[in-house]
């Protein structure tokens, strides 16, 4: 989960898509994945995760970015597999559920900074 937010960050598009289980077909939704990395994004609060079986995870998290000048959290309870490449047991990222919408967060200047610094909003991503 953390290498996939990496990812996002550093707009590696091709991890995005190359973590994505097989049977999503990634590849033909790459233009929305390049959409998504190339956000803003603030931080990445990992809320749990769960280990239901040996191939079988979830992990929930949030993930904060701008849009303009919104900010935005992404909650969402992630389900990702584990399969042999060659040798190596690899997860993959097959989907997830949304626990809550997705709704602007409005953060005043004097508010903690959403990307988790501690700094208040007008000092840090402002």
């Amino acid at each position: 989960m953390r290498a996939r937010y990496c990812a996002h960050v550093l707009g590696l598009v091709d991890f995005v898509v190359a973590t994505y289980h097989p049977s999503c077909q990634a590849e033909q939704y790459r233009d929305a994945i390049a959409d998504s990395v190339n956000s803003d994004w603030l931080g990445l609060e990992v809320v749990s995760s769960q280990v239901t079986s040996e191939n079988e995870g979830y992990v929930e998290f949030k993930a904060f970015y701008r849009d303009g000048d919104q900010e935005y959290c992404l909650h969402e309870k992630s389900r990702f597999l584990r399969e042999m490449v060659g040798n190596s047991p690899q997860w993959f990222y097959i989907d997830g559920e949304y626990p809550e919408a997705t709704e602007p967060q409005k953060v005043g200047r004097n508010d903690p900074c959403p990307c988790g610094s501690g700094k208040k909003f007008k000092k840090c991503c402002m």
